[in-house]
């Protein structure tokens, strides 16, 4: 894969997780980036301008993506577009996407952009009546984007593993707080999960990638049923969480109930469940995305070292630019993080003396860092 010369680029939803990992990647290979942010300068997210002092090649807008003066005003004279907004919560999630998907496909024609490249989840290989809402609301998104003419790049991903990330954070904090790992007798599929760092790879692939419009499945290493990662990420914990078959455990309910034990909004965690109906591995062209969009000879993280790196809390001192994106990093979500963390290769757990005695062994030293 061939890498082209520096380009402009807009990142929508920029202080989001995948967009707080990928605009710095983007500054340190020299593209010059204009960001939509919900709090604009004062961000969070923007810690990494500040540190490496690239302010000159950053521009900070704000955008809200059912504005349509807005937008045409944000794909001005950019090359290429991330579409890295989603509606997740709400009843209406799924006609929001719409409206904005149609916005941005309108404005990037009229604005002459190159690109516009999409990160979407998996699609299981079923009838498109049988997806769940939110995967369906995906797919429409994907057409949509591409509607007017813009060539459309979709990144196809399922669960994304990193400290911050909604669908890890799920399994982080089930895992902590369910002593017994209840699982539905449907919860059967196999999933293909990536390493954030993998999906930040191949989003930046996708601007140098030939400008068609068409999807990549990517995903790391590792199929694995779902109850099994559940028992990876117990076990990398260090934390003993017997499995209990639930024979009437229907997905709305799964995902209320996840929901209200995960940090996480309760449409959300009904949103992640109900996609889990179906294998979320990918298709038969998934090598496509390691020719087309990953370096030469790049290895992707699989399952047990994705689990390491995202438990595992930096010492103290080493700044934020140097540190691991799979683990912590500042702008992630204030609920990310969980009780419990690896810190030298040990487990460290925080807490009052009852929940550390639930939850297992613990060295007490809580190590600060930055």
């Amino acid at each position: 894969m061939t890498r082209h010369a520096p380009q402009r680029v807009l990142v929508t939803g920029a202080g989001g997780y995948i967009g707080s990992r990928l605009v710095p990647e983007l500054l340190r290979r020299g593209h010059h980036v204009r960001a939509t942010f919900s709090r604009g300068t004062s961000d969070p997210a923007l810690w990494w301008v500040h540190e490496r002092g690239w302010a000159d090649r950053l521009e900070v807008v704000g955008m809200d993506a059912g504005e349509p003066e807005q937008v045409e005003a944000a794909v001005e004279g950019v090359d290429a577009v991330y579409w890295l907004v989603h509606a997740m919560g709400g009843p209406d999630f799924a006609a929001r996407d719409r409206e904005w998907a149609g916005t941005m496909s309108k404005a990037a024609a009229q604005a002459g952009v190159g690109r516009i490249v999409y990160l979407s989840g998996l699609v299981p290989d079923v009838e498109e009546s049988r997806l769940s809402e939110h995967i369906a609301s995906r797919l429409e998104v994907e057409r949509l984007l591409s509607t007017d003419g813009v060539p459309t790049l979709t990144i196809r991903a399922a669960i994304v593993m990193g400290s911050g990330s909604t669908s890890f954070e799920m399994l982080r904090h089930l895992s902590e707080r369910l002593w017994v790992r209840g699982v539905p007798i449907w919860l059967r599929s196999k999933v293909q999960p990536i390493a954030v760092s993998d999906v930040v790879e191949a989003l930046m692939g996708a601007l140098s990638a030939d400008p068609v419009t068409r999807s990549y499945d990517v995903g790391g290493p590792d199929v694995v049923p779902y109850p099994a990662l559940m028992a990876t990420a117990s076990r990398q914990m260090r934390l003993v969480r017997p499995s209990l078959p639930l024979l009437l455990a229907p997905t709305r309910l799964v995902g209320f109930v996840g929901g209200r034990i995960a940090p996480v909004p309760t449409t959300t965690a009904e949103s992640l469940v109900g996609s889990l109906h179906h294998d979320m591995v990918c298709g038969p062209d998934a090598e496509d995305f390691l020719r087309d969009l990953m370096p030469e000879g790049h290895r992707l993280v699989g399952v047990e070292e994705a689990v390491t790196r995202s438990l595992t809390r930096p010492r103290a001192g080493v700044r934020a630019r140097d540190r691991d994106p799979l683990g912590p990093l500042p702008g992630d979500p204030a609920w990310a993080g969980g009780t419990t963390h690896l810190f030298d290769g040990r487990v460290r757990r925080r807490g009052g003396l009852l929940r550390r005695l639930a939850l297992g062994p613990v060295w007490p030293e809580w190590p600060p860092y930055d």
